[in-house]
């Protein structure tokens, strides 16, 4: 990891908080789909997943906080949600094999163009609470 430039405020992003309904869906697809590791105990309500090393020692963190179940539904239009979409950077060499496994859970996996990054592959998946999540790989 590169030591932050010198006066720089933001060093790096540090969580992501989703809403879930389904904490036992969400869980088996950040855990277990895509391999981000319980940093919060097993029985504390709120999950929090690293999702790698982040900037000053603080991890990257995906935070699952369960929804109240007579709250209002999730919006199904993605145009009325809060959040367009989040993305994972993977390793180039299991860039393939994750979207294999991605379709054997049966998830649609929906290519990408990446509008920025010229050398990078995308796709798209959607977690359970119907969230996209974005996963990129520079290209070999």
């Amino acid at each position: 990891m590169t030591e932050p430039s010198p006066g720089r405020t933001v060093l790096g992003l540090a969580e992501i908080v989703l809403w879930t309904r389904d904490m036992d869906a969400t869980m088996r697809f950040y855990r277990d789909l895509f391999g981000l590791e319980l940093i919060s105990e097993p029985d504390f309500r709120v999950k929090f997943l690293s999702a790698g090393e982040g900037a000053g020692g603080i991890p990257q963190m995906i935070v699952l906080f369960p929804q109240a179940h007579d709250a209002a539904p999730f919006p199904r239009d993605k145009p009325s949600r809060v959040l367009h979409h989040l993305a994972f950077a993977v390793n180039p060499d299991r860039y393939e094999e994750l979207g294999e496994i991605c379709r054997t859970y049966g998830l649609e996996v929906r290519e990408g163009v990446h509008p920025v990054l010229k050398d990078v592959r995308t796709f798209y998946v959607d977690d359970p609470e119907g969230n996209e999540v974005e996963v990129i790989a520079h290209s070999r």
